[in-house]
């Protein structure tokens, strides 16, 4: 496996696993409705591969992996959602994002994860930032728990009049 930055021409690819992964590792912490209002919430900020803070993890020519942090405010969501934010965070007072982690189901619990989120990590310390946060799917969250996360608050995304819960962790770095 190897990691790379993320370039516009991977989206394609990334949109496939995202689509995946949504509709795959949701099943059994949200229903039907749920995943698929998800799809409203979830997806790729292509802002994220702009700004050199998204990475793709490969196995030979397939994608297994993708995800990444931000020092933007938005906190998630993809280009078709709505309230992003471009503003640059502060890293004296903010905590950087960590954004759209993603794993194909055939390849999860390999620890591609935990190399994305390492690497997000490290990025985000050396930019000066002392603590990140997340919105956590019910899917993600016991992943992000293992990780030293912790939930700071739940709540709920409601695109479409089906209410998606979500968790805002958070982390010291």
């Amino acid at each position: 496996m190897f990691v790379s930055a993320a370039n516009l021409g991977d989206v394609p690819k990334i949109q496939r696993l995202q689509t995946l992964a949504i509709h795959e590792l949701q099943k059994g912490y949200l229903d039907d409705a749920q995943i698929k209002a998800s799809e409203a919430s979830m997806g790729l900020d292509t802002q994220l591969i702009s700004d050199g803070t998204y990475f793709c993890v490969f196995d030979g020519e397939t994608l297994v992996g993708c995800g990444g942090w931000s020092y933007r405010a938005t906190l998630y969501g993809g280009n078709h959602s709505a309230g992003r934010s471009a503003r640059e965070l502060d890293s004296a007072t903010d905590r950087a994002r960590i954004r759209a982690m993603y794993t194909h189901p055939d390849h999860a619990r390999r620890g591609i994860g935990r190399l994305i989120l390492d690497r997000s990590e490290a990025a985000a310390k050396a930019r000066g930032f002392t603590g990140l946060e997340m919105a956590a799917t019910e899917a993600g969250r016991p992943f992000y728990a293992r990780c030293g996360y912790r939930v700071e608050n739940k709540f709920f995304d409601d695109k479409g009049g089906v209410p998606v819960p979500l968790y805002t962790m958070i982390k010291t770095i």
